[in-house]
């Protein structure tokens, strides 16, 4: 499975060059992996400003790893608990876990190396089994992709990115609704680092590793209802 691309039950490829391509229909599955019509796979597909006519799954080949990233508040925990289930991996969870357990007056910071090993340990056991797994991730740890890209190599599988374009404005707005606010400077370097990853998404600019990506906008995840892994759909 090893270096190939998109394929699609759904229709002709969309390639990096926008949103005014072939639509994908409505309620149907799009799956990586498959060759397009011309016989090389795009390494991007473009599901944003879209509305009605997204699809409703994404379907990976088996053993692959997805990477969600996207701004601070822009829903990707939110889609990655509706379209991932079991397969999702959040650091969310692990920080919800050890909230749970701690007193209300310690600050995050200070356990905040024990939420990230749970998170990385959780990780590993979920790419150790080879089965298919999508990571939330931040998008600012170039280095994170890096080590994800390497597993996915060595399994024998593929690295694909998931990315949220959400406006900076509505993930504020985001961040306000779940009561927990990043820092103006940690979001300021959330906002360059999406930017770059969508900037070089659209021109067709892979991360190092990385096979295809799949940009979202808000409605295109709102629709998104399965994430999926070889037969699955």
């Amino acid at each position: 499975m090893v270096g190939q691309g998109w394929r699609t039950d759904v229709a002709p490829a969309e390639t990096s060059r926008g949103p005014g391509a072939v639509p994908a229909q409505s309620g149907r599955a799009v799956r990586p992996g498959r060759e397009a019509a011309g016989g090389e796979p795009p390494a991007v597909r473009d599901l944003r400003r879209r509305a009605g006519r997204s699809p409703h799954r994404l379907v990976f080949a088996a053993g692959d790893v997805v990477v969600l990233s996207g701004l601070p508040g822009s829903g990707k925990s939110t889609l990655l608990r509706r379209a991932a289930g079991a397969r999702g991996i959040d650091s969310q969870d692990a920080r919800d876990r050890w909230e749970r357990r701690m007193p209300g007056c310690l600050p995050y910071w200070s356990y905040r190396p024990l939420v990230r090993a749970a998170h990385y340990g959780r990780l590993w056991r979920a790419l150790r089994s080879g089965a298919g797994v999508v990571v939330h991730d931040c998008g600012t740890h170039s280095w994170v992709r890096a080590l994800l890209a390497r597993a996915a190599r060595r399994r024998r599988s593929a690295l694909h990115l998931l990315l949220l374009d959400v406006a900076p404005g509505a993930a504020l707005a985001g961040q306000a609704e779940r009561g927990r606010k990043v820092s103006v400077y940690a979001f300021a370097r959330h906002r360059r680092a999406v930017a770059g990853l969508i900037r070089n998404a659209e021109r067709a600019r892979l991360p190092a590793g990385c096979g295809s990506v799949v940009l979202l906008d808000r409605e295109a995840a709102a629709v998104l209802r399965r994430i999926g892994f070889g037969a699955a759909v």
